[in-house]
Protein backbone atom coordinates (compact mmCIF):
# COMPACT_ATOMS: atom_id res chain seq x y z
CA UNK A 1 0.00 0.00 0.00
CA UNK A 2 1.47 3.41 -1.14
CA UNK A 3 1.83 6.43 1.12
CA UNK A 4 -0.50 8.27 -0.58
CA UNK A 5 -3.24 5.67 -0.72
CA UNK A 6 -3.03 4.93 3.28
CA UNK A 7 -3.21 8.35 3.74
CA UNK A 8 -6.48 8.71 1.44
CA UNK A 9 -7.94 5.36 3.43
CA UNK A 10 -7.02 7.03 6.62
CA UNK A 11 -8.86 9.91 5.78
CA UNK A 12 -12.00 8.42 4.53
CA UNK A 13 -12.35 6.43 7.99
CA UNK A 14 -11.95 9.88 9.63
CA UNK A 15 -15.02 11.00 7.12
CA UNK A 16 -16.94 8.21 7.93
CA UNK A 17 -16.54 7.83 11.66
CA UNK A 18 -17.37 11.68 11.89
CA UNK A 19 -21.15 10.41 11.25
CA UNK A 20 -20.83 8.43 13.63
CA UNK A 21 -20.61 9.87 17.17
CA UNK A 22 -21.27 7.37 19.69
CA UNK A 23 -18.94 4.98 17.60
CA UNK A 24 -18.75 2.29 14.82
CA UNK A 25 -17.01 -1.48 15.67
CA UNK A 26 -14.59 -2.43 12.86
CA UNK A 27 -16.69 -5.02 11.21
CA UNK A 28 -18.74 -2.20 10.58
CA UNK A 29 -16.79 0.20 9.87
CA UNK A 30 -14.72 -1.78 6.92
CA UNK A 31 -17.77 -2.75 5.19
CA UNK A 32 -18.65 1.57 5.11
CA UNK A 33 -15.19 1.82 3.72
CA UNK A 34 -14.95 -0.92 1.48
CA UNK A 35 -11.61 -1.98 2.74
CA UNK A 36 -10.41 -5.33 4.61
CA UNK A 37 -11.04 -5.67 8.27
CA UNK A 38 -7.23 -6.33 8.68
CA UNK A 39 -6.58 -3.22 6.59
CA UNK A 40 -9.11 -0.96 8.61
CA UNK A 41 -7.56 -2.22 11.55
CA UNK A 42 -4.03 -1.20 10.32
CA UNK A 43 -5.11 2.34 9.61
CA UNK A 44 -7.13 2.28 13.06
CA UNK A 45 -3.85 1.54 15.27
CA UNK A 46 -2.28 4.72 13.95
CA UNK A 47 -4.88 6.86 14.34
CA UNK A 48 -5.45 5.76 17.47
CA UNK A 49 -1.65 6.06 18.67
CA UNK A 50 -2.19 9.46 17.19
CA UNK A 51 -5.25 10.60 19.67
CA UNK A 52 -7.37 11.18 15.84
CA UNK A 53 -9.37 8.05 16.92
CA UNK A 54 -10.09 6.67 20.34
CA UNK A 55 -11.39 2.95 21.32
CA UNK A 56 -14.60 2.28 23.75
CA UNK A 57 -13.18 -1.00 25.26
CA UNK A 58 -16.61 -1.98 26.47
CA UNK A 59 -18.55 -1.74 23.12
CA UNK A 60 -15.19 -2.37 21.26
CA UNK A 61 -16.79 1.16 18.87
CA UNK A 62 -14.63 3.83 17.37
CA UNK A 63 -14.91 7.23 17.23
CA UNK A 64 -12.92 10.48 16.44
CA UNK A 65 -10.25 11.84 18.61
CA UNK A 66 -9.72 15.14 20.51
CA UNK A 67 -6.77 15.68 18.21
CA UNK A 68 -9.31 17.05 15.60
CA UNK A 69 -10.49 19.78 18.00
CA UNK A 70 -7.08 20.78 18.36
CA UNK A 71 -6.07 20.93 14.93
CA UNK A 72 -9.37 22.63 14.43
CA UNK A 73 -8.62 25.09 17.32
CA UNK A 74 -7.36 28.21 14.82
CA UNK A 75 -10.37 27.70 12.32
CA UNK A 76 -13.05 27.55 14.77
CA UNK A 77 -12.01 30.65 16.84
CA UNK A 78 -11.14 32.64 13.64
CA UNK A 79 -15.14 31.67 13.26
CA UNK A 80 -16.35 32.70 16.69
CA UNK A 81 -14.19 35.83 16.55
CA UNK A 82 -15.90 36.91 13.04
CA UNK A 83 -18.83 36.72 14.53
CA UNK A 84 -18.75 38.13 17.26
CA UNK A 85 -16.48 41.11 16.71
CA UNK A 86 -18.60 41.72 13.34
CA UNK A 87 -21.37 44.07 14.71
CA UNK A 88 -19.20 46.42 16.75
CA UNK A 89 -16.39 46.42 14.11
CA UNK A 90 -19.58 47.87 11.50
CA UNK A 91 -20.49 50.20 14.40
CA UNK A 92 -16.64 51.28 14.36
CA UNK A 93 -16.53 51.52 10.59
CA UNK A 94 -19.54 53.67 10.47
CA UNK A 95 -18.45 56.21 13.57
CA UNK A 96 -15.38 56.79 11.77
CA UNK A 97 -16.15 56.39 7.82
CA UNK A 98 -12.65 54.62 7.61
CA UNK A 99 -12.21 51.03 6.48
CA UNK A 100 -11.45 48.37 9.25
CA UNK A 101 -10.25 45.51 9.38
CA UNK A 102 -9.76 41.77 11.71
CA UNK A 103 -6.88 39.91 11.49
CA UNK A 104 -5.08 36.95 12.89
CA UNK A 105 -1.76 35.27 12.89
CA UNK A 106 -1.03 32.52 10.77
CA UNK A 107 2.66 31.05 10.23
CA UNK A 108 4.64 34.33 11.38
CA UNK A 109 2.63 36.60 9.55
CA UNK A 110 -1.26 38.92 9.52
CA UNK A 111 -4.11 37.38 7.95
CA UNK A 112 -6.95 39.53 7.20
CA UNK A 113 -10.19 37.28 8.12
CA UNK A 114 -12.77 40.26 8.11
CA UNK A 115 -13.24 43.53 6.08
CA UNK A 116 -15.64 46.19 6.37
CA UNK A 117 -15.72 49.09 3.81
CA UNK A 118 -16.35 52.36 4.27
CA UNK A 119 -18.25 55.09 2.71
CA UNK A 120 -15.40 57.05 0.96
CA UNK A 121 -14.17 57.76 -2.42
CA UNK A 122 -11.02 56.57 -1.59
CA UNK A 123 -10.71 53.31 -0.03
CA UNK A 124 -8.04 50.50 1.28
CA UNK A 125 -7.09 47.76 -1.59
CA UNK A 126 -7.19 44.81 0.32
CA UNK A 127 -8.80 41.61 0.51
CA UNK A 128 -10.00 39.11 3.05
CA UNK A 129 -7.42 36.10 2.89
CA UNK A 130 -4.73 38.38 1.96
CA UNK A 131 -1.10 38.62 4.20
CA UNK A 132 0.95 41.65 5.12
CA UNK A 133 4.33 41.59 7.56
CA UNK A 134 3.88 41.96 11.38
CA UNK A 135 6.73 43.89 11.63
CA UNK A 136 5.00 46.89 9.67
CA UNK A 137 1.43 46.94 10.51
CA UNK A 138 -0.20 47.74 13.24
CA UNK A 139 -2.46 44.90 13.65
CA UNK A 140 1.00 42.63 13.44
CA UNK A 141 2.73 44.70 16.20
CA UNK A 142 -0.48 44.31 18.22
CA UNK A 143 -0.13 40.26 17.41
CA UNK A 144 3.29 40.37 18.55
CA UNK A 145 3.07 42.32 21.56
CA UNK A 146 0.29 39.36 22.88
CA UNK A 147 3.00 36.32 22.08
CA UNK A 148 5.13 34.62 24.81
CA UNK A 149 9.02 35.49 24.79
CA UNK A 150 9.44 31.88 23.43
CA UNK A 151 7.04 32.25 20.42
CA UNK A 152 7.62 36.18 19.94
CA UNK A 153 11.70 35.08 19.17
CA UNK A 154 10.55 32.33 17.16
CA UNK A 155 8.47 34.60 14.78
CA UNK A 156 11.08 37.78 15.02
CA UNK A 157 13.99 35.30 13.91
CA UNK A 158 11.58 34.41 10.64
CA UNK A 159 11.52 38.66 9.54
CA UNK A 160 13.01 39.27 6.67
CA UNK A 161 12.89 43.19 7.68
CA UNK A 162 12.52 45.35 4.52
CA UNK A 163 11.80 49.43 3.87
CA UNK A 164 8.54 49.27 2.66
CA UNK A 165 8.33 53.60 3.11
CA UNK A 166 10.91 55.38 4.64
CA UNK A 167 9.55 54.98 7.54
CA UNK A 168 9.32 51.22 8.32
CA UNK A 169 10.95 49.86 11.36
CA UNK A 170 14.40 47.83 9.81
CA UNK A 171 15.60 46.51 12.62
CA UNK A 172 14.70 43.71 15.11
CA UNK A 173 15.44 46.33 18.01
CA UNK A 174 13.81 48.86 16.96
CA UNK A 175 10.82 46.45 16.80
CA UNK A 176 11.33 45.15 20.25
CA UNK A 177 11.15 49.01 21.49
CA UNK A 178 8.32 49.72 19.97
CA UNK A 179 6.11 45.86 20.57
CA UNK A 180 7.01 47.58 24.20
CA UNK A 181 5.28 50.66 23.76
CA UNK A 182 2.33 49.01 22.39
CA UNK A 183 2.09 46.61 25.69
CA UNK A 184 2.26 50.11 27.76
CA UNK A 185 -0.23 52.09 25.44
CA UNK A 186 -2.83 49.58 24.34
CA UNK A 187 -3.01 50.44 21.14
CA UNK A 188 -0.61 50.18 18.14
CA UNK A 189 -0.06 52.60 14.65
CA UNK A 190 1.19 51.27 11.16
CA UNK A 191 2.56 55.11 10.71
CA UNK A 192 2.96 55.18 7.03
CA UNK A 193 5.18 52.09 7.73
CA UNK A 194 3.69 49.77 5.21
CA UNK A 195 2.11 51.72 2.01
CA UNK A 196 3.13 54.76 1.19
CA UNK A 197 0.76 57.93 2.71
CA UNK A 198 -1.69 55.09 4.49
CA UNK A 199 -2.02 55.34 8.46
CA UNK A 200 -3.30 52.75 10.67
CA UNK A 201 -4.40 52.48 14.01
CA UNK A 202 -4.83 48.97 15.32
CA UNK A 203 -6.14 47.28 18.59
CA UNK A 204 -6.42 43.94 20.42
CA UNK A 205 -9.03 41.86 20.81
CA UNK A 206 -8.63 39.32 24.31
CA UNK A 207 -10.04 36.39 24.96
CA UNK A 208 -11.82 35.14 28.43
CA UNK A 209 -7.77 34.14 29.82
CA UNK A 210 -6.58 37.35 28.75
CA UNK A 211 -4.43 36.55 25.37
CA UNK A 212 -4.64 38.54 22.39
CA UNK A 213 -6.16 35.90 20.05
CA UNK A 214 -7.04 38.86 17.07
CA UNK A 215 -6.78 42.37 16.07
CA UNK A 216 -8.75 44.94 14.43
CA UNK A 217 -7.59 48.37 12.32
CA UNK A 218 -8.72 51.28 11.24
CA UNK A 219 -7.31 52.33 8.19
CA UNK A 220 -6.83 55.04 5.52
CA UNK A 221 -5.37 57.94 4.00
CA UNK A 222 -2.88 59.80 5.87
CA UNK A 223 -4.51 63.20 4.89
CA UNK A 224 -7.57 61.58 6.91
CA UNK A 225 -6.23 59.84 9.59
CA UNK A 226 -3.91 62.66 10.97
CA UNK A 227 -2.37 62.15 14.15
CA UNK A 228 -4.27 64.29 15.59
CA UNK A 229 -7.35 62.45 14.70
CA UNK A 230 -5.44 59.57 16.17
CA UNK A 231 -5.09 61.15 19.24
CA UNK A 232 -8.50 63.11 19.77
CA UNK A 233 -10.73 60.56 18.11
CA UNK A 234 -9.32 56.87 17.02
CA UNK A 235 -7.52 55.89 20.11
CA UNK A 236 -11.17 56.15 21.81
CA UNK A 237 -13.21 54.31 19.72
CA UNK A 238 -10.19 51.94 19.43
CA UNK A 239 -10.08 51.21 22.81
CA UNK A 240 -13.60 51.04 23.66
CA UNK A 241 -14.18 48.65 20.77
CA UNK A 242 -11.48 46.52 21.69
CA UNK A 243 -13.06 46.06 25.12
CA UNK A 244 -16.27 45.45 24.01
CA UNK A 245 -15.19 42.50 21.93
CA UNK A 246 -13.23 41.01 24.45
CA UNK A 247 -16.15 41.10 26.87
CA UNK A 248 -17.86 38.84 24.19
CA UNK A 249 -15.54 36.78 24.56
CA UNK A 250 -15.05 36.30 28.66
CA UNK A 251 -12.40 38.93 28.70
CA UNK A 252 -13.20 40.28 32.78
CA UNK A 253 -9.57 42.36 32.55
Amino acid sequence: MSNVQSLERALTLLNVLSEYPDGIQITRLSEQVGLSKSTTHRLLATLLAMNYVVKDEETEKYKLGLQLLYLSRHILNSLDVIRIAKPFLEKLAQDVNETVHLCIEDNGEVMYIDKIESNQTIRMYSRIGSRAPMYCTGVGKILLSGMNPETYENVVSQIEFVAKTPKTITSKEALAEEVEAVKKQGYALDNIENEEDIRCIAAPIFDYQGKVIASFSTSGPSNRITMERVHDELIGKMRETSLSISRQLGYRG
